[in-house]
C-alpha cells in the first residue's frame, strides 16, 4: 500500500472575504454537483517543493467540499529519483538522454508502485514524471486519469518526450501550466492549461506582524538596517542561484551594505540539489552578507514569510520555469520582484503588475538597482501585484478549475 500522507482539517469558509466572492461561489455550486467523488493525488515526495505545497492546501480543502481525497506517495530508491530528474530537466530541454539501464529501472519501479496502488476512486491526479509510469501497469480501472506536469516544456528533448509519451496512454487528460507548454501528440483525450495558485492562508502566505517577521529575521541573523534582497528556490540550476550572485555582485558596486539571502529546500525526490547546494554554501562562506539557508538549517515556511514580507526587493532569475509559486508569494506580500521572462513567470508579472521581468544578469542587477533606489515605485509595484494574485492566483481559482476538468471527465 502506498504512503498516505495526513494533512489534517481545513475549512473553505476561511477564504471568504480574501479571494473574491463570485468565484467563491462558482467553486461551492461546482463542489456541490461533485459531493461524494473519489479522488487520488499521487506524486513523489510530501514535503520540499511547489506540488507538495499545493497538496497540502488542495486535499483537505476538496474533503471540506465533501469530495473524498486522498493523498498517496510513491517507493522509490536514489537511483530512481535521479532519473526522474534526469527527465524532468529532458523536458525543460537539456540534452542526454536515457540509457536502456534507466529506461528498466523507470518501468520496474513503476510497475512495483502500481502493484501498491489500492483503492477505489473516481479521479486519480497524476503529478509530474515520477509517477506517471504507475497508469500503466495499474491494470483494469474505472478512474479517469490526469497527468498534471508542473514543468516549463516549451522547448523539450525530442528523446525524453518520446519516453513520456510512451507511459501516458491511458491518461484521460493532461494538465500543463500554459498553453504553450502542452507537449504535442499526446495520446490523451484532453489536453488543457490550468496555471497553479498560492494558498493564502497557509503558514509561508498567512498575514504576519510586522514585528514579528522582524524577530524572526533577526534570530537567523539579518541585519534589517541595510537593503535584503532574496531568492526562495529550491537549490537548482535552472533557478540560477550562481546568476543571482553575480547579480548582487554588480549592484553591491553601487550599494556596498546589500545583504543577499538564498533561501532554499532540499527534497527527496531531487538529488541533483544537494551539488547546487554545497556550491552556494561555498560562496556564501566568503561572503559575510551572502546568507544561505535552508529546510536543514531549520528556515521553514514562517521564515520564508518573513523573508518575503521584509526584503526590498524578491529575485527569481530563473532560466526555465515552470510557474514559479514564489513570484504570486511575493507580490501577495507587496514585494516588488526582479524575475527571469520565463515560462509561468510573465503570467504572474504582467500588466506591469509586480515587478520587472529581466533575461540576463546585468538587466537583472539594473532592475534590482533601480527598485532600491526608488522606495514610491517598490510600493506602486507592490500594491498591483497583490491585486493581481487576488483576481488570478489564490487557491480558489485552481480548485475551481480542476473541479472543472474533474467535471467535464467524470460527466461526459
Amino acid at each position: 500500500m502506498l504512503q498516505s500522507v495526513d494533512v489534517g482539517d481545513r475549512s473553505m469558509r476561511t477564504h471568504r472575504g480574501i479571494a473574491p466572492d463570485p468565484l467563491m461561489d462558482e467553486l461551492s455550486k461546482v463542489a456541490q454537483s461533485l459531493r461524494g467523488l473519489r479522488v487520488l493525488y499521487l506524486n513523489a515526495t510530501p514535503y520540499g517543493g511547489g506540488v507538495a505545497e499545493l497538496l497540502r492546501s488542495m486535499v483537505p480543502l476538496l474533503n471540506d467540499l465533501a469530495l473524498v481525497t486522498d493523498w498517496r506517495i510513491i517507493h522509490a530508491d536514489d537511483r530512481f529519483f535521479e532519473i526522474a530528474k534526469a527527465i524532468h530537466n529532458g523536458l525543460q530541454g537539456a540534452n542526454g538522454g536515457l540509457s536502456a539501464k534507466d529506461r528498466r529501472t523507470y518501468e520496474a519501479t513503476s510497475r512495483a508502485n502500481a502493484e501498491q496502488l489500492d483503492g477505489s476512486y473516481d479521479v486519480i491526479v497524476v503529478h509530474d514524471p515520477q509517477p506517471a509510469g504507475v497508469r500503466r501497469h495499474h491494470g483494469g480501472t474505472e478512474a479517469h486519469w490526469v497527468w498534471r506536469c508542473h514543468i516549463d516544456t516549451m522547448d523539450p528533448d525530442p528523446e525524453v518526450v518520446d519516453f513520456v509519451r510512451g507511459y501516458l496512454d491511458g491518461y484521460d487528460a493532461a494538465v500543463f501550466t500554459l498553453d504553450e507548454f502542452v507537449l504535442p501528440d499526446l495520446p490523451v483525450a484532453r489536453a488543457v492549461s490550468i496555471p497553479p495558485a498560492i494558498d493564502p492562508l497557509s503558514p509561508k502566505n498567512l498575514s504576519l506582524p510586522e514585528d514579528l517577521a522582524r524577530q524572526v529575521l533577526d534570530w537567523i541573523g539579518i541585519r534589517l538596517d541595510r537593503p535584503l534582497i532574496t531568492q526562495v528556490a529550491r537549490f537548482d540550476p535552472w533557478k540560477d542561484p550562481l546568476g543571482v550572485i553575480e547579480a548582487y555582485r554588480i549592484v553591491r558596486e553601487q550599494v556596498p551594505d546589500l545583504q543577499l539571502a538564498l533561501v532554499g529546500s532540499t527534497a527527496a525526490d531531487d538529488p541533483e540539489g544537494w551539488h547546487i547546494y554545497e556550491q552556494v554554501q561555498a560562496i556564501g562562506r566568503k561572503d559575510d552578507l551572502v546568507h544561505v539557508f535552508s529546510n536543514l538549517n531549520g528556515v521553514g515556511n514562517v521564515e520564508v514569510n518573513a523573508f518575503q514580507r521584509l526584503s526590498d526587493v524578491v529575485v527569481q532569475k530563473s532560466v526555465r520555469e515552470g510557474f514559479g509559486l514564489v513570484v504570486s508569494e511575493a507580490m501577495w506580500k507587496q514585494t516588488p520582484v526582479v524575475a527571469g521572462s520565463v515560462g509561468g513567470i510573465p503570467l504572474q508579472l504582467a500588466d506591469g503588475a509586480g515587478g520587472f521581468l529581466v533575461d540576463d544578469v546585468e538587466k537583472c542587477a539594473a532592475a534590482i538597482a533601480r527598485l532600491l533606489a526608488d522606495p514610491a515605485e517598490r510600493d506602486r509595484l507592490g500594491e498591483l501585484g497583490r491585486e493581481r494574485v487576488r483576481e488570478h492566483f489564490l487557491l480558489p481559482r485552481l480548485l475551481l478549475d480542476e473541479l472543472n476538468l474533474m467535471k467535464e471527465l467524470t460527466c461526459s
